[in-house]
């Protein structure tokens, strides 16, 4: 396992909608495995594929490592198969936009399908934060940052003051 470097906005390759994975190959098992060590690391909950440098759709995920054990997750081609109705606000930060927080709305609940590192088929509901941040990292995969989620004004404001603090 290896560092890889987290691709920083605006980079590009953050707003490309990512290839599927066509196979689990050693050189996918080995993306999983530097993304978790990178996402560690880096002290995220997440990191997709595009944040560091291969729009594939895939990522990774562990939500309880700061206060519990580590359960590292791969998703490979995730897809979202339902969400719930009710919906949940709160500030959302991102690995390739440090030091920026957005508020942004998403569904509470979803129903997920996804293959794994073994190339089988999986099918979970997820709620709560592990809701959430599924949900933040298949946007990745489309090319969607938390950025894309404010209001025009409100993106401008948070830009414009997270330039202001790095001058």
């Amino acid at each position: 396992m290896s560092l890889r470097e987290i691709v920083k906005w605006p980079d590009p390759r953050l707003r490309v909608a990512c290839d599927p994975v066509n196979d689990i190959t050693p050189e996918i098992e080995r993306l999983a495995d530097d993304m978790l060590e990178t996402m560690y690391a880096a002290s995220g909950r997440g990191l997709a594929a595009p944040q560091v440098g291969v729009l594939r759709r895939l990522f990774v995920l562990d939500i309880q490592w700061k206060e519990a054990a580590r359960d590292p997750m791969v998703f490979v081609n995730p897809q979202i198969a339902g969400t719930s109705d009710r919906m949940v606000t709160q500030p959302e930060v991102c690995l390739s936009i440090p030091g920026v927080a957005a508020e942004v709305s998403r569904p509470d609940r979803i129903d997920l399908r996804w293959t794994d590192l073994g190339g089988q088929p999986q099918a979970q509901s997820f709620e709560g934060i592990a809701a959430v941040c599924i949900q933040h990292e298949i946007d990745h995969l489309e090319g969607i940052v938390t950025l894309d989620h404010l209001p025009q004004n409100t993106r401008a404001r948070v830009l414009r003051d997270e330039s202001e603090a790095q001058a």
